[in-house]
């Protein structure tokens, strides 16, 4: 019997409960004929990196599975034949904090998106990682392009920060099994208005795709729609029309953060699809709106930034963290703000 689940869109939850009739066989190949659509070195490549569980222990890829045995596997998704073949390498800039054999990191500019989709098939993140890469699926097999660019996460468009990229299959495979566990270490550097109370804390509630406007999310705190998502807080700085505050996620829900903080009352600085692009704190008089007006002009986009990114190597098991400085735009913003506190206050 095969259950599987789906885990956001970069893996696969497979369960299996083996027959009791079932005659003893490899566990590679096993899988591979019952999971037509991975192959079976990709599958060895997840029992490596221990994304293969028998009775919730790890096992070799030559383990015989016998009667009775309960498989657990995690397996990351790929691009599909179709979708690999529209996407054309290009020469887009990419700021590469670190490089080895097996991961890129990237700090990615805002207003790039990360993910090449529906009538958005070029000018994003893929296809310059392509290009960077090498890769040209004119004259390569689509598995040789699946192989080489490999998406565990993203972060929105217009989101700035650090992102993980996998250079081979089995560090792709390796780092979903983390992101599925939730063991990766994520911070990020979000403004939001006013001040929350408490100011640290977490933010519970089930995050799913709001029933009217499908691109958006909301919480349903009953937990009756949605997936469990939980974002631990804490205030840097409060400048009570605004504050910084750093968030760690415990989970990692499409738009978590902006939809977290949406939900208690603080939506981030001029995110306009969670209700930030507006004066939220604060009376509207001519100065204070214009004000905030041009610090609109300044930060053109959600004050959201991933800082940083920690997880285990692939290869040498060793527990990595990068962090990144603020981006121009967000620290410009900042300055405005705190000298406007501060004139305000004295």
């Amino acid at each position: 019997m095969i259950e599987t689940e789906n885990e956001d869109d970069f893996f696969q939850h497979v369960s299996l409960h083996i027959d009791p009739k079932q005659e003893p066989v490899r566990i590679d190949k096993y899988l591979s004929d019952r999971l037509g659509k991975i192959s079976r070195n990709r599958i060895q490549h997840a029992i490596r990196a221990e994304s293969v569980l028998v009775n919730e222990l790890p096992v070799k890829p030559n383990y015989k599975i016998k009667p009775g045995n309960l498989i657990s596997a995690v397996f990351p998704r790929h691009f599909s034949e179709e979708d690999a073949g529209k996407i054309q390498p290009q020469n887009i800039p990419l700021n590469i904090v670190f490089e080895d054999d097996d991961i890129l990191i990237i700090n990615k500019q805002p207003g790039l998106v990360v993910h090449p989709g529906v009538g958005n098939w070029d000018g994003t993140l893929v296809n310059g990682l392509a290009y960077y890469l090498g890769v040209d699926h004119l004259t390569e097999d689509v598995e040789s392009f699946q192989n080489r660019v490999g998406l565990v996460h993203r972060i929105d468009k217009n989101t700035s920060g650090l992102l993980v990229i996998a250079k081979n299959d089995y560090a792709l495979t390796f780092l979903a099994k983390q992101f599925s566990d939730h063991t990766i270490e994520r911070t990020y550097y979000a403004l939001v208005w006013g001040a929350p109370e408490p100011e640290n804390g977490k933010i519970e509630g089930n995050i799913g795709r709001h029933p009217r406007d499908r691109k958006s999310y909301q919480v349903f705190p009953e937990g009756d729609e949605g997936k469990w998502a939980i974002t631990h807080y804490e205030t840097i700085e409060n400048y009570y029309y605004v504050s910084l505050v750093k968030c760690n996620l415990e989970t990692g829900r499409t738009h978590q953060i902006r939809v977290h903080f949406n939900y208690i009352g603080h939506p981030l600085f001029n995110d306009e699809k969670y209700g930030g692009s507006r004066i939220v704190k604060g009376t509207p008089f001519s100065k204070y709106r214009d004000f905030v007006n041009n610090s609109f002009q300044v930060l053109p986009r959600q004050a959201l930034h991933a800082k940083t990114l920690g997880f285990v190597h692939p290869t040498t098991k060793e527990f990595v963290r990068f962090e990144i400085d603020l981006p121009a735009d967000f620290e410009e913003c900042l300055q405005r703000w705190r000298k406007y506190y501060l004139s305000r206050r004295d």
